[in-house]
């Protein structure tokens, strides 16, 4: 008996220095690198804005955050390693709707999930896509996209690195009513390059690089995917505007943390956020790249994640995509 007392004792004792390790683990948090795991392409939209805020959340949680770019499979290798990462705040999430909306529906057999596998922390931005076409199409709108496209059956193509640009892509074809083909990219950085040295023929990429690539005469940009024209583009018109009812598509931004993650530390992320994106500087880089902030909490983001998987499931259905 005494020996039986003896163990539980300790076993009390192991449970209680634990736990008294993690929660000051907690309370100090953070106390080394922090790694923020990007899906994308370095110079993507994601990685972009990825960068804008770490760069000021930094300073604010006093530790560095490295951005580490880990692309393909649309985000899916991402996801498997942040679930994967022990959930301790140092290994973060700063994805898309790709990974956490579309992908559940574009994917017959998703190595992840984007609710259980993971604590929201919070939404932080939306952006519209853009449509760019290589200088070699002779059109200069979406009508006349639409028009030469529908004269050239087949032999029109289009680029997406990204859930998000596959869909605009796939919309625009069951909208417009054309036949192009399909190109899937590790990334839209490939894409773009594809588009600008004609291999392909359009495609929906980051408002952003509608706006610097056009500038230079490298690409046309026709439209917007958002309700509205982008301040960055005031002269473009948004793709409903344009003539293609009921297209309306934007993409959105969050950071996530692995399951399980304590509450306490998903609070420090969130608060760090929260002052990163009321600084007027790092808000007004933001839309200097075509990023509009749009902050949520953690459970708004949850419910937010959860209507947006209802969403995109209903737009890959009417596209008529089968999941692969």
């Amino acid at each position: 008996m005494i020996g039986r007392r003896t163990s539980l004792a300790a076993l009390a004792a192991l449970m209680l220095t634990c736990l008294g390790f993690d929660a000051s683990a907690q309370q100090n948090y953070p106390q080394r690198v922090i790694r923020w795991v990007v899906p994308f392409a370095a110079g993507s939209g994601t990685d972009t804005v990825a960068r804008i805020i770490a760069q000021n959340a930094s300073g604010i949680l006093g530790q560095q955050i490295v951005i580490e770019n880990m692309g393909g499979a649309n985000g899916v290798l991402a996801a498997q390693n942040v679930a994967r990462a022990a959930p301790d705040g140092y290994t973060l999430f700063f994805t898309t709707n790709t990974t956490h909306a579309a992908n559940p529906s574009l994917m017959r057999s998703l190595p992840y999930d984007p609710v259980t596998d993971f604590e929201p922390i919070a939404r932080v931005a939306e952006a519209p896509l853009a449509l760019l076409v290589n200088n070699s199409i002779p059109v200069n709108d979406v009508a006349g996209l639409i028009a030469y496209a529908r004269q050239n059956p087949g032999k029109l193509s289009f680029g997406a690195g990204s859930s998000s640009a596959q869909l605009s892509g796939e919309m625009f074809r069951r909208l417009a009513n054309i036949d192009v083909l399909y190109v899937p990219y590790r990334s839209n950085p490939q894409a773009l390059n594809d588009v600008i040295g004609g291999q392909i023929s359009f495609m929906f990429a980051d408002a952003m690089f509608c706006i610097s690539q056009a500038r230079e005469g490298r690409v046309k940009c026709l439209g917007v995917t958002s309700r509205n024209r982008s301040r960055l583009a005031a002269d473009t018109p948004s793709m409903h505007e344009a003539g293609v009812d009921g297209f309306h598509l934007t993409a959105w931004f969050a950071m996530f943390a692995p399951a399980r993650t304590p509450r306490p530390i998903i609070d420090v992320i969130y608060q760090a956020l929260t002052r990163t994106l009321s600084d007027p500087a790092v808000v007004n880089r933001m839309l200097a790249t075509g990023f509009e902030p749009s902050l949520l909490g953690p459970e708004e983001t949850a419910a937010f994640v959860q209507s947006e998987i209802a969403k995109w499931g209903a737009i890959v259905r009417e596209a008529g995509i089968e999941p692969q």
